[in-house]
């Protein structure tokens, strides 16, 4: 489902990661290695001059902290101490119940013109307690056309007390004419050292599992979150880096696509079970379902559009899976590269280093570049709405063939 608009709460169950306020750096505690990025918008909510602007595109690649940091700025702008983290305006912002600040995070694949559409009226709205009304769109890259066109006015002029911040991942994914009239923050990929700094003061990780999650999660700090805490996810992951390996010919190759997506395909569902569970029965309390045991005649309407919603949401969910996957294998060939080109440059899967330089023994570096290609076009096919074991299947061959 789309995520909640309404009273600047975002639906539950979301992957947001929502930033722990920490005092001692209030609301910027979280953004890991982005001193700059925090320094240009300390200056923005103090009111320096120039510092300021109306509409804000937060990039980075994933993992950077293009959320967070949103939301950071976002409570920033509503704390009278300019974010200091421990108030109840930079609680309240950060947990997405602050009622002049709207989180905004789709579990779809897109983001469509009736939610833009809603978005632009609360943007319109003055602030009921707080100093701005702040807009936060997690995810801008998967606005469609009609809704870039329906936000266009909006950003381009918008209530003086109004503030837009979107996040993507480049600025190429937003449309043109969206990001001409905002203003541009690159957040940078955190080093491993401040990622396990993070896992170890904030989550208490143990330190050599810290270094380890930091590590093979190649600067994603949630990733990196998941693979220190769930031991089920470190075994997928070693099971995803067993595949090349393993590719020995066509029928190994349609093989292990097969039990790739169909892991992936489980890892959502697993993901969404209980909360489609949850949905389906509010949903059914919501329209009386069971009342003198019968169905009010609105109800299947009702039950197909959130029937629909959460197919597409496990449809992402899986994607992001196989993305996931893919950036997996995409770094074991980086690996292999680095040993093939004797580059020096420390291995992501240094302790899987004997069976990369198996790898790396089998072919030329002018092959892993070839294959590296390839999993990155399969990432482009899934992004255009490829089946996802066609596209899977045609990546393995590719590897092969390479």
């Amino acid at each position: 489902m789309i995520a909640d608009v309404v009273d600047g709460s975002v639906s539950e169950g979301s992957a947001v990661s929502v930033v722990s306020p920490v005092t001692e750096q209030g609301v910027w505690a979280e953004l890991v290695g982005q001193e700059v990025a925090v320094e240009t918008l300390r200056r923005a909510v103090s009111g320096e001059p120039h510092a300021m602007s109306h509409a804000w595109l937060f990039t980075g690649p994933p993992g950077s902290g293009r959320s967070n940091a949103g939301r950071a700025f976002a409570a920033a702008l509503q704390c009278s101490r300019g974010g200091c983290g421990a108030c109840t305006d930079c609680r309240s912002a950060l947990n997405g119940s602050h009622p002049d600040v709207t989180l905004v995070r789709t579990e779809q694949l897109s983001i469509g013109v009736e939610e833009v559409r809603e978005l632009v009226r609360r943007a319109a709205m003055s602030p009921t307690l707080g100093r701005y009304q702040v807009i936060v769109v997690e995810d801008a890259d998967r606005v469609t056309e009609r809704g870039a066109d329906a936000l266009l006015k909006s950003v381009e002029e918008p209530a003086a007390r109004t503030v837009w911040i979107l996040c993507a991942p480049t600025p190429d994914d937003v449309v043109a004419t969206i990001r001409s009239r905002c203003r541009l923050l690159n957040l940078q990929t955190p080093s491993e050292e401040a990622i396990a700094a993070l896992l170890q003061s904030r989550d208490k990780i143990d330190p050599a599992l810290a270094r380890y999650a930091a590590r093979v999660a190649q600067g994603h700090i949630g990733r990196a979150l998941v693979l220190a805490r769930d031991e089920g996810a470190r075994q997928r992951r070693a099971r995803i880096l067993q595949i090349p390996l393993s590719l020995n010919g066509l029928g190994a190759c349609l093989s292990a696509a097969a039990e790739l997506v169909a892991a992936c395909t489980e890892e959502a569902a697993t993901a969404t079970v209980a909360l489609d569970a949850k949905e389906r029965t509010e949903l059914e309390e919501a329209l009386g379902f069971g009342t003198r045991g019968a169905k009010p005649r609105q109800a299947q309407a009702a039950v197909k559009d959130l029937e629909d919603q959460q197919r597409a949401r496990a449809k992402r969910f899986q994607r992001d899976a196989i993305d996931r996957a893919l950036t997996e294998l995409t770094g074991c060939y980086r690996d292999v590269l680095s040993i093939q080109t004797d580059s020096g440059a420390m291995l992501v899967n240094s302790d899987l280093e004997p069976q990369i330089a198996v790898l790396a023994r089998r072919s030329t570096p002018e092959a892993t570049l070839r294959r590296i290609d390839t999993l990155l076009a399969c990432r482009v096919a899934l992004e255009g709405n490829v089946a996802p074991l066609l596209a899977v299947e045609a990546a393995l061959i590719g590897l092969v063939e390479a």
